[in-house]
């Protein structure tokens, strides 16, 4: 990793941390009036930006619908910065677009902005692929390949740029960032990959090879091919459309065999998802992960703590390029937000019932993302002086690294015991229980969340922060806590729950909940949601899934052995999240996630996907904490200053 000769700390952490003050609110409103001129976003566009269409022919003669905007002011050159996406262009035709950059300050920087519908989508000719697998060489087309072709393109037949490219994207258009960075164009010297996908088997569409539920609506967005280039929406609408409790609805679905009646047989990612339930070589191709090498481009990848679809993705890409590529200007930026929600124009950035603060995302925009692109783009300004720059969700403020996970952070364990605590100490009482045992029924799987919140959605979001103390209540939910802390708890790094369990049937999901306890009384937390009683409220602060069939690899399913004692390890991904003292951490541990996550028969099928109703049956579950096997979760500790 390449070091730097400035330093952020001093100046940038004062000013994102003294933005999250209520104090400071004003001040900043005066001062981005001041900037933007009393111009709002789209008239500061039209004032200074003209716009252009081409079709811009890749190297196996399809053509990419690529839409330009330009400043009026050529008395300069400027730089290029490319955006690719599955979402669509729009406005198409003479019509400007109300946002053209990633924010308002890149916009008044002045940049060539460029978007490009990836081809098999709205009006770019080709068939779509989702996550389209790399593929070395000059000879097939990838997203690498039409990226360069693009950027081939843009220089050869604009005038006024200044011959250096940026990309960047939030999402899918994250994905495509990311995926032009093998075999990348010269001139793409700068790419900021934001909540970019890295695999469609751990991001999104699945968590640790358990199908997110949630998401089934959203099939149909990626699962119909155009009949060629178009301006207008293609893809129909469910038909009949689900409607009410999301709880209802899909348990009264049924199993996922009973789909077709709302998705036809023209969805082929619905029928792609169906016929690779395992991560097989389909999956495996579209992995970016592995292509991740020799990148020259300098990269800053992005990404939310509360980033329901998409949290895999940017800490695993960061980790790729870092492992493979040293020598490669690379740097991570994690904050308090859900999907994208660092683009937001939103004053305030919330999650849930929980509010990290007041502009939190135009401090990124401003202090962080333009820097970026200006420095390496525009030879303006120092490059950024941080190679993780992570907001701490407990504290509610930013901090830099010079790694990430931080080289302080010591390794922990938390054990489970028989008398629901958590504990740093191992089981040594041979006469306590061996374990705590549970039913867990399909037929009534635990809520992801509260009831009265249940709604259909096309993505889940606002889970992530809810309250636990619905589920705490379940027989089926155990529940360990550690007494209240004395001292400040700050966890930094990735953490995985080793569980010894044993189960009555042949299949089982592990869900692992790691969560902040409020003190019942006294609390003083100025960030609560509106109309949101913090005492005693059980933040959650990570969570995850594993279809446990996949306990020993992914490729492969392994049914149970009945009532054998077996390992399986749940990773629940990064977190940088400080416990105040009064506070406790406590885990969950349950079978079922509903209807977040499918729910699994618990009899071993070869395909949930094609799994009949008489499969599904009610199971013991158990999760042991003796001598001879020990439940526990492993995290890293960051030692107090």
């Amino acid at each position: 990793m390449e070091r730097f000769c400035f330093s952020l700390q001093a100046n940038m952490m004062s000013k994102l941390n003294k933005l999250m003050m209520a104090g400071c609110l004003l001040a900043l409103c005066f001062s981005t009036a001041r900037l933007h001129g009393q111009q709002d976003r789209q008239t500061f566009i039209l004032n200074n930006y003209t716009k252009a269409e081409y079709r811009i022919p890749m190297r196996d003669g399809v053509h990419l619908h690529t839409t330009i905007y330009q400043p009026r002011d050529r008395s300069r050159a400027h730089p290029i910065v490319l955006n690719r996406t599955p979402y669509s262009c729009r406005p198409y035709g003479t019509d400007m677009a109300q946002r053209i950059g990633p924010s308002g300050w890149m916009e008044r920087d002045g940049y060539i902005f460029v978007k490009q519908d990836v081809r098999g989508r709205w009006n770019s000719d080709g068939a779509f692929d989702n996550m389209r697998p790399h593929v070395a060489g000059d000879s097939e087309v990838d997203e690498s390949s039409d990226t360069y072709d693009t950027i081939e393109w843009l220089l050869a037949n604009l005038q006024g740029h200044n011959g250096k490219v940026g990309i960047t994207g939030i999402s899918y258009p994250g994905f495509y960032s990311a995926a032009a960075l093998p075999e990348a164009h010269p001139a793409l010297v700068a790419a900021s990959p934001q909540a970019p996908i890295a695999d469609f088997y751990f991001d999104d569409f699945h968590h640790q090879g358990a199908f997110v539920l949630m998401y089934w609506t959203a099939t149909s967005t990626f699962g119909h091919q155009h009949n060629g280039a178009t301006t207008r929406n293609w893809v129909p609408r469910m038909n009949p459309r689900p409607r009410g409790n999301a709880y209802d609805f899909y348990l009264n679905l049924g199993p996922l065999s009973n789909s077709s009646q709302y998705i036809g047989n023209d969805n082929f990612f619905w029928h792609q998802l169906i016929e690779h339930p395992n991560y097989d070589e389909f999956w495996q191709k579209r992995n970016i992960l592995p292509h991740l090498k020799n990148i020259r481009t300098n990269v800053m990848t992005v990404g939310g703590w509360f980033d329901a679809e998409d949290l895999y993705g940017p800490l695993n890409i960061y980790r790729a390029i870092e492992k493979n590529n040293p020598d490669t200007f690379n740097v991570l930026v994690m904050g308090p937000f859900s999907h994208g929600g660092w683009a937001s124009p939103l004053a305030r950035t919330q999650v849930g019932n929980i509010v990290f603060g007041d502009q939190i995302a135009a401090a990124y925009q401003r202090d962080i993302e333009a820097p970026f692109f200006r420095h390496f783009l525009k030879d303006d300004g120092s490059q950024p002086g941080f190679e993780a720059l992570m907001f701490d969700t407990g504290k509610g403020e930013w901090s830099t690294f010079e790694q990430w996970p931080p080289a302080a952070a010591q390794p922990v364990r938390a054990y489970l015991h028989d008398d629901k605590r958590l504990s740093p100490m191992p089981v040594t009482d041979a006469s306590a229980d061996e374990y705590t045992e549970f039913v867990s029924d399909p037929a009534n799987p635990v809520p992801y969340r509260q009831m009265s919140d249940m709604q259909i959605r096309f993505t889940p979001r606002p889970y992530m922060t809810d309250d636990q103390r619905f589920a705490s209540t379940r027989d089926d939910v155990l529940v360990f806590q550690s007494e209240p802390l004395t001292e400040p708890v700050t966890l930094a790094g990735p953490i995985n729950a080793h569980l010894k369990v044993s189960v009555s049937g042949t299949d089982a999901d592990w869900i692992v909940k790691l969560i902040d306890v409020f003190p019942d009384e006294g609390t003083s937390y100025p960030y609560a949601g509106r109309g949101v009683d913090i005492r005693g409220y059980q933040q959650m602060v990570r969570s995850e899934v594993i279809r446990a069939r996949f306990r020993n690899g992914f490729e492969t399913p392994e049914p149970f052995v009945p009532d054998e004692v077996t390992e399986v390890t749940v990773p629940l991904q990064d977190v940088y999240h400080t416990f105040k003292p009064g506070h406790r951490i406590m885990i969950h541990v349950q079978s079922s996630w509903f209807p977040l996550i499918d729910r699994n028969p618990q009899t071993f099928v070869e395909n949930i996907f094609k799994a009949d109703a008489a499969d599904f049956m009610p199971a013991t579950h158990r999760v042991h904490h003796s001598l001879e096997h020990s439940s526990y979760i492993e995290c890293q500790v960051l030692a107090r200053e």
